[in-house]
Formats: structure tokens, C-alpha cells, sequence
């Protein structure tokens, strides 16, 4: 991604990031589909009731991948390819111990954290087991992206994306014998998930065992090294952290809304499905912008920084062009997938299609602020500044606290539909000034050394 025009690398590159993820992205709502209408709304209510507490940990678990990757990328781009295999070696090393340790505590404290954001009690025994099992993905989970983070960093995103197929097609499969045929309720939902992690994660490693093997390191490569510990530490617990400072105001969001009914948790479980949908194409826009930085960080490539953000952003306007044509005329008709409207004893029904509606509706207006906050974020992170990207979440967590606070208790539902724009505008204040205070430095430092 060093040479040639930027808006064709990183197109190219996140294409197929963004398939992936979509393709992810609509499993999931065929789960949540499945289950609202052959289990029932409170089983749907039950399943998003810790969708904020997934964020939290596995957008902890991702990010921290996600860092982890950087300095690959940067070797790779400045073609030392030893110290790049001693650091997969060293993230692999810190990666278990990320797992274990997280995988323990949040199936011990699983009940406390449902308490805490506030489950109503009638969904509360299915919301524990829906957790529990998808606290005993982590360690699968963290392994798929640390291993595709590896093999998009050498430029290769496809593959993770013909991977992503391949387990989305054997989540739906899992739901469809588990759930419609077998009747497991949302024990099978969080089976299917477990599962579908797990073969994804075994797919990578057998990609680069067999295709790959520049990635593999040597004895002498796989020693412990503290700097390049430190190094992977300081790139990925930031962006881990960034997640996990974000997902907390998410929580605090979420623990308002639950305090609303099961009607709005079921619509706000509904909305987040759909709005994952759209948002991940931003999201991966970003991932590109990253390893993109990174790499022409690597390859003393400055100036093209600048540039392909600028194409980032362009990229982005016209996908938000997009979702309005698709998102303001057919929200309802979306909405109606996950709820059988036409159950007359179900009067909330149409309730939580008209929420749930609305809910998506109003962040799209504010879709061009999240695509800024996402390029810019993960452009600063791929040029080696981890610790603002994560002050970025920090802002981002104090909108959406005080939304939790103050608008929420005021406008009910209608101010949950306002936490996420608020708190994607708070951090681009942040972060525009904070991509121009990098790029400046680090031009003036390739000057100097020129």
C-alpha cells in the first residue's frame, strides 16, 4: 500500500473487509430474527440485553488485536521480515494470556455484570445463559482476529473475508437445526456462535501454516523480547481500551434503556442488529486506513498519509449517500424481521418496530460523523499514536454517560436514539485536531531525517 493511487489501495483492501463484516453482520441479524420470532420478543429482549457488555469485551478483545497488528504491518512495510515474526511470536504470547485471564473473570462475575446494566427479571435467566456462553467464545474470537489482523497486515484482506463466509453460512446452519429444529432456545443461538468462532479461528491458522509461512517464526524468532512486548502493549491495549472506554458509556446507555421495559430492550436489540449492518462499512474503512498508515509510516511514505485519508473521507460521503436511499424509506420494513407483527397477542409488537425505527433513523442522520471518527482514529493508531485514539473513546464515553444521565430519565427512548450522534460528534472534536498534531510531527520528522 505504498505505492499507487490511495483511493484504489484502500478500496481494494477494505472491499473485502467490508463484505466480510457485512456478511457477519447479517448472521447476526438472522439470529436475532430466529429467535424474536420462534422463540419469542422476550427471548429477542433477552439476547440484547448484554449486547453493550459484548461490546465492552469483545471490542476489548478486537482492538487489542486490531494494535497488535501494527507493528506487523510496519515491519512488513519496511521488509524486516525477522523482527515481523518475532513480533507475531510475542503477540500470540500475549494474546493467551488476554484470553485466559478474561475468559475466567466474566464467566465468574456473569450474573453481577447483568445485574448491573439492569436486565429485567423476566428475561434474566435466558439473558445469563446467552452471556455465559458468549464469555466462553472469547478465547476463539480473540483468536480469528489476532490471526486475520496478521494476514491483513501483509495486504491480504480476502482471505479473512472468504473465511467470515464460511462461518457466518455455519452460524445460520447451527441456527436452523439447533433453534428451529431441535428447540434449544437461546442456549442453541449461543452455541451456534461458540462454534462458528471456533472453525473461523481454525481456518487462519490453517491458511498461514499452509500459505503463509513468511509469518511463522523460527526458534530463535519465537524467544521472549520485553521492548517488543512493550511495544505490542503500548500499540494494542490503547486501542483495546479505546473499545472497552467506549463500550462503558454504551453500557451506561444500555443499563438506562433496560430500566425502560422489555418493549425497548427489544427494540434497541432490533436497531443495534441493523444499525451493525451499515456502521461495520465505516468501521472497516477504518481497519484499511490503518494498516494503509501503517505501512507507508514503515516505507518513510509521509506524505501519502494525507492523501489517502482525504480519499477515505470521500469514499465514505458517497456510502452515506447510500444508506439514506436505503435506511429512511425501509427502517420499518427492516424492523418487522425480528418481531411477527401480525400476532395480535403481541400489542408490543408494532411498538418495537416504530422504536426501533426511529432509533435507526436519527443515527443515520449522523452516519458522515461516525465515518469521520473511525478514519481518523484508526489513522492516528496505524502512524503509531495509540494513546490518542484512545482518548478519542474517552470522549466518546463521557457523551453517552451524560446522555445515560440526564437526557434519557427526560425524553425516554427518544434520548437513547440521541447517545450514539452525541458521542460520535464529541470524539471527532477530538480527533481532528489530533490527526493534525500527528501528521504535522511526523512530516517534520521525516524532513529532519531527509
Amino acid at each position: 500500500m505504498t505505492v499507487g493511487n490511495p483511493t484504489a489501495k484502500i478500496v481494494s483492501f477494505a472491499l473485502p473487509l467490508v463484505l466480510g463484516y457485512i456478511l457477519q453482520q447479517v448472521y447476526l441479524i438472522v439470529d436475532a430474527a430466529i429467535v424474536g420470532r420462534w422463540i419469542g420478543v422476550e427471548a429477542l429482549a433477552a439476547v440484547g440485553a448484554s449486547s453493550s457488555i459484548m461490546f465492552l469485551i469483545m471490542g476489548f478483545c478486537n482492538g487489542s488485536c486490531a494494535g497488535f497488528a501494527i507493528p506487523v504491518a510496519q515491519t512488513f512495510g519496511a521488509k524486516d521480515y525477522s523482527k515481523m515474526r518475532s513480533y507475531v511470536a510475542n503477540a500470540i504470547r500475549v494474546a493467551v494470556v488476554i484470553a485466559v485471564v478474561l475468559t475466567i473473570v466474566t464467566c465468574i462475575f456473569c450474573a453481577r455484570i447483568l445485574r448491573v446494566v439492569n436486565t429485567p427479571d423476566d428475561i434474566f435467566h435466558d439473558a445469563f445463559v446467552f452471556l455465559f456462553l458468549q464469555f466462553l467464545t472469547i478465547p476463539f474470537t480473540i483468536a480469528f482476529n489476532l490471526l486475520a489482523g496478521f494476514i491483513r497486515a501483509l495486504g491480504n484482506s480476502r482471505q479473512p473475508f472468504y473465511f467470515l463466509i464460511a462461518a457466518s453460512l455455519l452460524n445460520v446452519l447451527l441456527d436452523v437445526i439447533l433453534i428451529m429444529m431441535m428447540g434449544w432456545g437461546v442456549e442453541g443461538a449461543g452455541i451456534a456462535t461458540l462454534l462458528s468462532q471456533l472453525f473461523s479461528a481454525l481456518l487462519c491458522m490453517v491458511y498461514i501454516r499452509k500459505h503463509l509461512q513468511v509469518l511463522i517464526p523460527t526458534r530463535s524468532e519465537r524467544a521472549y523480547h520485553d521492548r517488543m512486548v512493550g511495544h505490542l502493549l503500548n500499540a494494542g491495549i490503547p486501542m483495546g481500551l479505546q473499545f472497552s472506554i467506549t463500550g462503558i458509556g454504551i453500557i451506561m446507555l444500555q443499563s438506562a434503556n433496560n430500566a425502560l421495559g422489555t418493549v425497548y430492550v427489544a427494540a434497541f436489540t432490533a436497531s443495534m442488529r441493523v444499525k451493525y449492518l451499515f456502521t461495520c462499512v465505516f468501521e472497516n474503512i477504518g481497519v484499511a486506513m490503518a494498516t494503509y498508515c501503517g505501512q507507508n509510516l514503515g516505507g518513510h511514505q509521509v506524505v501519502r498519509i494525507k492523501d489517502g485519508v482525504r480519499s477515505a473521507i470521500k469514499i465514505m460521503l458517497v456510502y452515506f449517500v447510500f444508506t439514506v436511499l436505503i435506511i429512511y424509506p425501509f427502517a420499518d420494513n427492516m424492523m418487522m424481521a425480528f418481531v411477527d407483527t401480525h400476532d395480535t397477542s403481541v400489542q408490543s409488537s408494532v411498538a418495537i418496530v416504530e422504536n426501533a425505527a426511529m432509533f435507526m433513523r436519527i443515527a443515520n442522520y449522523f452516519y458522515p460523523a461516525l465515518g469521520l471518527l473511525t478514519i481518523l482514529r484508526y489513522s492516528i493508531q496505524g502512524m503509531g499514536y495509540s494513546n490518542l485514539s484512545m482518548l478519542s473513546g474517552v470522549m466518546e464515553m463521557i457523551a453517552r454517560c451524560g446522555v445515560s444521565l440526564w437526557i434519557v430519565p427526560a425524553f425516554h427512548f427518544l434520548g437513547v436514539c440521541y447517545g450514539d450522534p452525541v458521542a460520535w460528534v464529541s470524539a471527532d472534536l477530538f480527533l481532528v485536531p489530533a490527526f493534525i498534531y500527528v501528521y504535522r510531527r511526523l512530516r517534520k520528522k521525516e524532513n529532519v531525517k531527509s
